[in-house]
């Protein structure tokens, strides 16, 4: 049985339609890295897993258990976290109280504790008492995907991770999916960012205007047919 099973998925805002049956399936332990343009859909299908868009068409199982249209708090405690699109610290918080309230929806133990997110991100120990919003745009990246991993999810989504930053910050900050993947949870990447998308990822879906233009794994995927199905060129 896969872990996270997605079918015919529509979802709208409002009358306009951002989703049009899009279909997926991520493995246990396996990378799953999603790439398009702005607009292609990306971000709402991350929302649509978590609970967050309106779903309206299709269905979304984990381990084989129905979770679509669930509340998005129900659906973080089933084991789907996500890292959103520029991080989201709370600023009135500390990097410390960022990362505790994570756990907030954890039930029982895990193997994602404190200790654990400064053993992956060690700057993160050295500024535990300083606001969130006062650290690099890479240290509140760090803080963003501590403070999902600390609800122990069976899934982490990674939303643009790699927006905004340097890349020896990027690299830093992928450097640190080997160990999540070792503790059990397995991850879906969004990422604008082909290249990095493609030295991560076990498989890769591009997306267009809301559906799945192309699937396979990075050794299957040319980069003129990635680069067609990125900017929608047709050949017929």
């Amino acid at each position: 049985m896969s872990l996270l099973r997605v079918e015919g998925l529509t979802a709208h805002y409002g009358d306009f339609q951002a989703l049009f049956g899009v279909d997926l399936v991520l493995e246990a332990g396996q990378v799953l890295a999603i790439i398009g343009a702005n607009g292609a859909g990306k971000t709402t299908l991350m929302r649509a897993i978590t609970g967050i868009a309106r779903v309206t068409g299709g269905t979304i199982t984990l381990d084989g258990t129905a979770i679509t249209g669930r509340p998005a708090p129900d659906i973080l405690r089933a084991g789907i976290a996500m890292v959103p699109e520029g991080r989201r610290l709370f600023p009135s918080l500390t990097v410390e109280e960022n990362l505790r309230i994570g756990a907030h929806a954890r039930t029982g133990n895990g193997f994602w504790t404190l200790e654990r997110i400064f053993t992956l991100f060690p700057i993160l120990r050295d500024r535990r008492a300083h606001p969130g919003t006062a650290l690099s745009g890479g240290q509140q990246q760090m803080v963003a995907i501590g403070r999902a991993l600390m609800s122990n999810p069976r899934v982490l989504l990674c939303d643009e991770l790699s927006l905004g930053l340097a890349p020896v910050v990027i690299r830093e900050i992928y450097a640190a999916f080997p160990m999540i993947r070792d503790s059990g949870t397995a991850l879906i990447v969004v990422e604008q960012d082909i290249g990095q998308a493609l030295k991560v990822a076990d498989l890769v879906h591009c997306m267009m205007e809301g559906r799945i233009r192309l699937s396979g794994r990075p050794d299957e995927l040319s980069r003129a047919a990635i680069h067609d199905a990125y900017f929608g060129v047709n050949h017929a």
